[in-house]
């Protein structure tokens, strides 16, 4: 369970990656799917209710950690061509 609660955090901060790289629309996403990941963390760990396969929380669950990969690259990529730049500079 501890690594699952340490990538739902990474997952949860994705949102605000993608408003930091100007696509918003992802974040809006992204926020949709990180609360329905939270839901079903909520059902299944603290409630032991076990949604369905391919339910919609179930798939908001494992989308989320997909999505927040892409956002976490595409920032780690800005963030590597920006020290570029600076170390190019000098």
């Amino acid at each position: 369970m501890g690594v699952a609660l340490m990538f739902m955090i990474l997952a949860s901060v994705a949102p605000y990656l993608f408003y930091q790289l100007n696509k918003r629309w992802l974040a809006g996403v992204q926020t949709i799917l990180v609360m329905g990941m939270w839901l079903y963390a909520i059902n299944t760990h603290l409630l032991g209710i076990n949604p369905g396969m391919f339910s919609l929380t179930w798939s908001s669950f494992y989308l989320s950690f997909l999505l927040a990969e892409v956002a976490w690259i595409m920032f780690i990529i800005r963030e590597v061509k920006a020290s570029e730049k600076t170390t190019l500079s000098y």
